[in-house]
């Protein structure tokens, strides 16, 4: 059944509503103003599927991927730059508003850079036994092969190939394979999960791809397979040299980007607690001017953090320590010796923690947030214990998704 609809605004999560019988209806990469014919999306009464743009919106732009609309990776390719960014921007500032959080909301930055430093790509046997290697197909389960992909850093141009490659020896156990790709000053890493133990003769197989596709180092499931260097990035005056399969942040210009909010924010500190630390984006950097001490449940992270700082001359000292900060987070009476707290927890936020910086006398908080949502019920935290939200930095490192990040000073 075809219907007829006109999308009143884009969502949250990047797609057109539109506000029929009384009830909000989503429909991917649709604009503001357009009429539009929908068919339903079985199981999902309140999804429309674009069948056919009938009036397009002046801000429709041509999207600049041939994959867009069928690689679930990007949402939003298709809306002029000058509107895309507002939308953008207004997630936080309607996000906060919802949660009776009143701050400034200062300007988007663009933080996109050359592009994606790392990815994860799947592996799966298709029909008629035709291995697949992309990106998770838009809301379905399936896999949308590739063999390029413009929003990469340039770093990550031999990738796909090299996924490909390692892909298809190993297809043959049957079981579904994610690749995760990191480009690093000295090359490729990549970390194959998935794949179960295996015999010596296709470790030699791999071995020997990695060396045909000069990776700087290659590993299952965190394990080595093969190292022709180890795998470096520089962070302020340190070189660190990655854990497996350890997280960045997504663009090089996305962790410079928070990395200068945060120290600008620091400027004056002298002791900071950096929590959810991971590799040292920040504590690398604030080392130059502070004494930090880090703390993350990740213990490669810390470790890896704790011999970059060792090996670089002129940085006040830093004590790296691996903690569970959801379920040990640091008590007012561990944070008493800081003037300054950072914290950068995963999406799911850091409430356990909030509650105890919330309770703590730290003069000053940096705040880093992936998840908008989870950053306000955090902050409501902070400010019912007396601090005050000083403002809020949006950052756009994940340019084309609904995703955004900011950077927030609380002082009490």
């Amino acid at each position: 059944m075809v219907e007829h609809l006109t999308i009143d605004h884009v969502g949250h999560h990047g797609d057109g509503v539109a506000l029929a019988g009384g009830m909000a209806v989503y429909v991917p990469y649709a604009l503001p103003g357009e009429t539009i014919e929908v068919a339903p999306v079985p199981g999902h009464p309140d999804r429309r599927r674009l069948l056919q743009v009938d009036t397009a919106s002046p801000q429709r732009i041509a999207p600049f991927c041939p994959h867009f609309g069928v690689c679930g990776g990007c949402a939003i390719q298709h809306w002029e730059s000058e509107h895309y960014r507002a939308w953008k921007r207004d997630i936080v500032v309607e996000t906060l508003a919802r949660a009776k959080i009143d701050c400034d909301v200062d300007a988007l930055v663009d933080a996109h850079g050359l592009g994606r430093r790392r990815i994860t790509l799947h592996a799966r046997m298709g029909t008629h036994a035709v291995l697949k290697v992309g990106f998770s197909a838009a809301g379905a389960h399936d896999i949308i092969p590739v063999d390029r992909c413009p929003i990469l850093d340039p770093g990550l141009s031999g990738a796909l190939d090299a996924a490909w490659a390692l892909a298809e020896p190993l297809i043959v156990i049957g079981k579904p394979l994610d690749i995760q790709l990191t480009t690093t000053d000295v090359g490729l890493d990549v970390d194959v999960r998935g794949s179960g133990p295996l015999p010596s003769a296709l470790i030699a197989t791999l071995s020997r791809l990695a060396e045909q596709h000069r990776l700087a180092r290659l590993t299952r499931h965190g394990e080595l397979v093969l190292m022709r260097t180890p795998p470096t990035i520089a962070m302020g005056a340190a070189q660190v040299t990655l854990p497996p399969g350890s997280f960045l942040q997504a663009t090089v210009a996305g962790e410079e980007a928070l990395a200068a909010l945060v120290s600008e924010h620091c400027r004056r500190s002298k002791h900071i607690a950096d929590l959810f630390c991971g590799v040292g984006p920040f504590a690398l950097r604030l080392a130059a001017k502070s004494r930090v001490t880090a703390f993350d449940s990740d213990a490669g992270a810390v470790t890896a953090l704790q011999k970059a700082a060792t090996s670089t001359s002129g940085l006040k000292p830093v004590k790296a320590e691996a903690r569970d900060l959801f379920r040990r987070p640091l008590v007012p009476q561990e944070l008493r010796d800081y003037d300054t707290v950072v914290f950068d927890p995963p999406r799911q936020g850091a409430e356990a923690q909030a509650k105890q910086l919330a309770a703590s006398k730290i003069s000053v908080l940096v705040a880093v947030s992936c998840n908008v949502a989870t950053f306000a019920r955090d902050a409501r935290i902070l400010i019912h214990g007396g601090y005050k939200i000083e403002g809020v930095t949006p950052v756009d490192q994940f340019r084309h998704t609904p995703h955004v990040e900011l950077v927030a000073r609380f002082r009490k």
